[in-house]
């Protein structure tokens, strides 16, 4: 299956008065078109830096130091890392769009959630906008026979191509209050598809008028909008209760089923990554410690950091004593050197603290960063 999102060799710092903090150490992988992968791993292991250095968004003190993000969108491949503000402001909300982990601070508390989830039909669907809008007053002038002039001016704008340039004009000067009806009225539409009772009197609430659940499926609403071709969910389900959760999985499933979108999901919950994700990457400290489909990764976990995690999972009926992870996350100032689990991993040997181990390919296409695999 092709790929749609290719990172190569991906290495994040961040620059703060303690030293440099080796976020990302040069992690490679895909994505799949179609499929929905799943990046776990612990608090602190890399996965939101990840995610944000595909958007761009990594802001000061942080800074990517080297690699390639390819996206192969629109039939051609481009290479973000190097890529302008202009084209990454283009392609965030509409190629690439994003479900952030806290749908409180994600949301504007001054706007209404119509504004918000209309914002981004007005900042990527300006051309759809203004074709729809057109053709509606061309219809409504036609019908009442109106006067020659105004119907001229109608019927050139909605026969011809609109540059850029007539975009604004129309959206500013004449029909800025038609554009934006327009766009609330996709809003409602958006959330009606997405299972919010009464949208016409949603999309006039604030945010703190909503619950948690209902704050998280606006902002999955934001994120589809334009029907995007990457969609990164980070921890969409974190901070609600465990039946809102199974909501909101269910929801992105059927989304992703219905838009075609690739799906990129980062969590640090196994059970949630059973349920959705197609194949598994396991990070830990910076690194790619495994990577398999998610069938063969519980079934066959390799890794010694992988299987420490899968212990540490409660299940029904288990009356055993739960397993914890020996040690600690290390200081990414000073990670430890070789293997970073080296610290806490009960196999290591002299090699893994000297050398950093390379990818070792299983069967299944299961791939393990380990020297025990050699």
């Amino acid at each position: 299956m092709a790929s749609i999102l290719d990172i190569e060799n991906l290495k994040v710092n961040f620059y703060t008065y303690e030293g440099v903090v080796k976020a990302i150490d040069e992690i490679s992988f895909s994505l799949e078109d179609g499929d929905t992968l799943g990046v776990v791993g612990e608090t602190g292991c890399g996965k939101s830096v990840t995610v944000l250095s595909i958007l761009r968004l990594i802001s000061p003190p942080g800074r990517i130091e080297s690699g390639r993000i390819l996206f192969r969108g629109g039939g051609s491949v481009r290479d973000l890392v190097g890529e302008d503000e202009e084209f990454m402001r283009d392609l965030r909300g509409n190629d690439i769009s994003m479900i952030f982990q806290e749908a409180g601070n994600a949301l504007n508390p001054v706007l209404t959630v119509g504004d918000q989830v209309s914002e981004s039909f007005l900042l990527h669907r300006q051309h759809e906008l203004c074709e729809s809008v057109l053709s509606r007053l061309y219809a409504s002038i036609e019908a009442r026979g109106a006067a020659s002039l105004f119907l001229r001016l109608a019927t050139a704008l909605y026969r011809r191509k609109l540059k850029k340039a007539e975009h604004n004009r129309l959206k500013y000067r004449r029909y800025g209050r038609l554009l934006r009806g327009e766009a609330m009225d996709r809003s409602v539409d958006l959330l009606l598809s997405l299972g919010i009772p009464n949208p016409e009197q949603v999309v006039r609430r604030y945010p703190h008028e909503l619950s948690g659940g209902m704050q998280q499926r606006v902002v999955i609403s934001m994120a589809l909008a334009c029907n995007p071709t990457v969609l990164i969910a980070d921890e969409p389900t974190s901070n609600l209760d465990v039946t809102i959760q199974a909501q909101i999985l269910r929801l992105i499933e059927d989304l992703k089923e219905r838009y075609r979108s690739s799906t990129l999901f980062i969590t640090h919950d196994l059970g949630v990554v059973s349920e959705i994700a197609d194949k598994v990457i396991v990070l830990y400290a910076g690194t790619i410690v495994e990577y398999a489909g998610v069938r063969e990764l519980f079934k066959n976990p390799l890794h010694p950091y992988t299987k420490a995690l899968l212990r540490s999972v409660p299940r029904l009926g288990n009356r055993e004593r739960l397993e914890s992870i020996g040690g600690s996350v290390p200081n990414l100032v000073q990670p430890p050197s070789g293997c970073r689990f080296h610290p806490r991993c009960p196999h290591a040997m002299d090699i893994c603290r000297r050398e950093k181990p390379p990818i070792y390919h299983g069967a299944a296409k299961h791939l393990v960063a380990c020297f025990l695999y050699r």
